[in-house]
């Protein structure tokens, strides 16, 4: 038998359903001629929903984010990074950097795990609900010029704006044209202290200038990444080397 208080609750559970999922509140006014039974059974049925929609929208959110691979941190070799003592793998897993608004700086050679950690990383943040964006630099600057040409690099910068974290994967690995490095500092400075950056990049800070081509803005780009922000190091021989099939014999 349902004491009086816990149908009082589960009634108040239904109607916070109904909130949720943007219905009346004329199901808890059928409650009261329902029997016990038949509320559990709407309650039920409301969870249910309620936690498919919940599976749809981080499905929404992984496809929307642009991943060109599924990445997770199990079974990742961390012995080859080195995490700086303001930073733990629990805040990683855990994804408070994100919410505190602090950026990483995945630094390291080709192959050692950056593109994996910080795909791993995005993938965790969509699990948890928030937007991420992940774009190799080379294409987020086409896509930028693009839109500037046609007069929408606004839209496309509120579109990025409702981000929660975005991830720029092989930065300084091609050089930027004026314009380019331009529109990648807008990012940077309309991201500061609103949301978190992910960079990968093989090139230390004292060669970003050589890439953006203005080191008046290289530096400014360097001091709003920096003030908020990690360098994680990543060392080791190239995963992908140590495992090429040109090296079987």
């Amino acid at each position: 038998m349902i004491s009086p208080h816990e149908r009082a609750a589960r009634r108040a559970e239904i109607a916070q359903c109904c909130k949720k999922l943007v219905l009346s509140q004329m199901a808890v006014s059928l409650c009261e001629e329902a029997t016990p039974r038949q509320e559990e059974f709407l309650l039920e049925v409301f969870r249910a929903e309620m936690a498919q929609r919940e599976v749809n929208r981080r499905a929404r959110l992984i496809a929307r984010a642009g991943f060109p691979a599924y990445k997770t941190l199990e079974g990742f070799d961390r012995r080859g990074v080195k995490l700086p003592s303001t930073l733990s793998w629990d805040d990683l897993e855990a994804g408070d950097f994100i919410t505190d608004h602090r950026n990483l700086v995945l630094y390291g050679a080709v192959g050692t795990g950056k593109t994996h950690c910080a795909l791993a990383l995005g993938y965790a943040a969509c699990e948890r609900g928030l937007t991420v964006r992940f774009f190799p630099v080379t294409d987020l600057v086409m896509r930028l010029s693009e839109a500037k040409r046609a007069g929408t690099v606004d839209r496309l910068m509120r579109d990025l704006h409702r981000t929660d974290l975005i991830i720029l994967d092989e930065w300084g690995y091609v050089p930027v044209d004026h314009e380019g490095a331009q529109l990648l500092f807008r990012i940077i400075a309309d991201s500061y202290e609103t949301r978190s950056l992910i960079i990968t990049t093989n090139l230390e800070f004292s060669k970003w200038g050589a890439v953006f081509t203005d080191e008046q803005m290289t530096a400014a780009i360097i001091d709003r990444l920096a003030h908020h922000g990690h360098l994680v190091v990543f060392e080791g021989e190239s995963y992908r080397m140590k495992h090429a099939l040109m090296k079987e014999r």
